[in-house]
């Protein structure tokens, strides 16, 4: 199971257990699972897309940021 957090400079925005995340990477759009590799990456102007462990599928529209993986513990730190 993965475990989301995305903080902005102003407030924590979601903190829980997520299916997937897909993010705007620098390099372009990447999908998070279960089990992947750690990695640290910037983030472009786009949209986060998650889908909560339950609930619907959820979008944040972002200016950029970064995001770290890590131990199936995602961490994103964004300015929207």
């Amino acid at each position: 199971m993965l475990t989301l957090k995305v903080i902005s400079p102003e407030k924590i925005i979601f903190t829980g257990e997520v299916e997937s995340v897909t993010v705007p990477g620098t390099l372009g759009e990447f999908e998070v699972l279960d089990g992947h590799a750690p990695l640290i990456s910037s983030l472009e102007k786009g949209t986060v897309v998650y889908k909560p462990v339950q609930g619907e599928r959820a979008q944040l529209a972002i200016r950029g940021g970064f995001v770290e993986v890590q131990k199936n513990q995602i961490s994103l730190c964004v300015e929207l």
